[in-house]
């Protein structure tokens, strides 16, 4: 029995082993390596090796391939139809390489062993994306609202990832912390730590912040990472002693209760095929009744 199936732009670049393993089953690489050689699977009617990259219109042929499913799919998560109108009006920007979302706080951007509902799986289920599907190229914490891009295809994730690598992608984010900062500084460059398993790791990071006000309690900053390590801002400011209010990882505020992350991706800047993108979040409105509340003023930005 032979079937024939067409490569789409979601599938370009993509290795043909794990082509095979994320759209047929997952079998061991040992097997796949037999049907490439015996000519099982074939690309365009010829032999390729397990590394052949696929190409946009490549035409994938299985001859009798019979592959037999070693572990079962999770079923699917389906978001509420409310959630995904509510998401697709948060786009700031929709074209055919990319979208720009303003992230709401309280979702995560991937789904995980104890988590449902996240940024991926509703856009899954969007307009934006009835054609392809998203691929991820950078993230923000859960809680941190805000501006992050999703590509919709992999030659576009693969220069967004490169351009991030390179730290050609400029972010800005807004906090709000909880005390008073030396204005004689402005950058924070010192090792972060971080554990696998039981090793520990060090890694340097580099926080540019800017004070845009205070009123003797609370302080709003610009913040702009050059290196993206994990909680980076979030640890920062607690090492300027002005953890951002809300965060109830690195600083609970013991006569505050159930509020927001103050913490909020406001901009991202980069040039991708020599064309300029610069694209803005709109403040959460609970980030703007803080400031309206404690007298902070968001100027200069």
């Amino acid at each position: 029995m032979l079937k024939v199936i067409k490569i789409d732009k979601s599938s370009s670049g993509l290795r043909i082993d794990k082509w095979i393993k994320i759209n047929l089953s997952k079998i061991p690489q040992s097997l796949i390596e037999k049907d490439l050689r015996k000519g099982k699977v074939k690309v365009n009617k010829k032999k390729i090796k397990s590394s052949y990259k696929l190409n946009l219109l490549d035409k994938i042929y299985l001859y009798n391939v019979n592959y037999k499913i070693l572990t079962k799919p999770n079923k699917q998560f389906i978001p509420k139809t409310s959630a995904i109108k509510d998401t697709e009006k948060d786009v700031i920007e929709d074209n055919s390489d990319f979208i720009v979302i303003n992230k709401k706080s309280g979702i995560p951007v991937q789904g995980g062993t104890k988590v449902k509902e996240n940024l991926v799986n509703i856009l899954s289920n969007s307009k934006y994306f009835q054609y392809t599907k998203p691929f991820i190229v950078h993230r923000i914490d859960k809680d941190t609202s805000g501006v992050i891009i999703i590509a919709k295809n992999r030659e576009t994730a693969q220069q967004l990832t490169s351009l991030f690598r390179i730290r050609k992608i400029h972010k800005t984010y807004l906090a709000i912390s909880s005390g008073l900062v030396d204005k004689k500084k402005n950058i924070i460059d010192n090792s972060l730590i971080r554990f696998e398993k039981n090793k520990k790791i060090l890694e340097r990071a580099i926080t540019h912040y800017q004070e845009i006000d205070n009123n003797k309690k609370y302080t709003l900053f610009k913040l702009k990472p050059i290196t993206g390590r994990k909680h980076q801002i979030r640890k920062h400011l607690v090492d300027l002693s002005c953890p951002i209010v809300g965060d109830t990882k690195y600083f609970i505020e013991k006569t505050k209760k159930n509020i927001n992350l103050m913490l909020h991706a406001y901009e991202i800047k980069f040039i991708l095929n020599n064309k300029k993108f610069v694209f803005k979040a709109k403040l959460p409105d609970y980030f703007l009744s803080f400031l309206i509340k404690n007298n902070l003023k968001k100027k200069d930005f």
